[in-house]
């Protein structure tokens, strides 16, 4: 119960669950998680958008794009603009099993906004139960220009088996025992963590983004 192992992710793959018309690398498959890769076309698209419950992607395509991009040489997406590329897994999921989408580490860093799309869906980053089709990625850089291709892994995809969550009352007790993160706050449906606006030994806080620097290079 919970969030799936490689061991299993890797199971869904040989029955099909996930697959792919370019064959799913081991170097995908994390301890916990499946990178995602990028198709080899993009959108760039007026504006964010979900399908609701009862349309899909394809569906509103025709009335959100404003051209569409080459990915297998590479291509530039400017910041400031949002794009849409299908990912290279699909999923057949069964009854049992839902995914929730996350950026890689990397991407966030870099201040690009990436959020998963599946058809008749009215949030991002989630997949429901039993879904079967094509999910989408939404690009948008927000600091820097960039340069990616297909194949380019931005986000990853957890799988779910009934997952259950723990109370609020067996986390304290979890926290208090193991210290699994120091100086809590709160705890209120879940835990709740700040950010640390303190320098270290007059060190910086934070970074700020040059305005004008070249495309980064995924």
């Amino acid at each position: 119960m919970g969030v799936l192992p490689s061991q299993s992710i890797s199971k869904l793959i040989l029955e099909k669950i996930i697959f792919a018309d370019i064959e799913i690398e081991k170097g995908q498959i994390q301890p916990a998680s499946l990178d995602l890769r990028l198709g080899n076309i993009a959108w760039r698209v007026r504006a964010s958008f979900l399908t609701g419950k009862d349309k899909d992607v394809s569906d509103l395509l025709d009335e959100f794009k404003m051209h569409q991009i080459d990915m297998v040489e590479g291509a530039v997406l400017e910041k400031g603009c949002v794009y849409l590329i299908p990912i290279e897994e699909n999923l057949r999921l069964p009854a049992n099993l839902s995914a929730v989408a996350n950026a890689k580490s990397s991407t966030g860093r870099l201040d690009i906004l990436t959020r998963l799309i599946s058809d008749n869906s009215s949030c991002f980053d989630r997949v429901r139960k039993g879904y079967n089709g094509r999910v989408y990625v939404e690009i948008a850089p927000i600091s820097f220009s960039i340069t990616i291709k297909e194949g380019i892994t931005l986000n990853q995809l957890r799988f779910h088996n009934e997952q259950q969550i723990i109370t609020d009352r067996q986390l304290e007790k979890l926290n208090t025992r193991f210290n699994i993160v120091e100086n809590v706050t709160q705890i209120d449906n879940g835990i709740t963590i700040s950010v640390n606006l303190k320098s270290n030994e007059n060190g910086p806080i934070g970074f700020k983004a040059k305005k004008n620097c070249p495309a980064i290079n995924l």
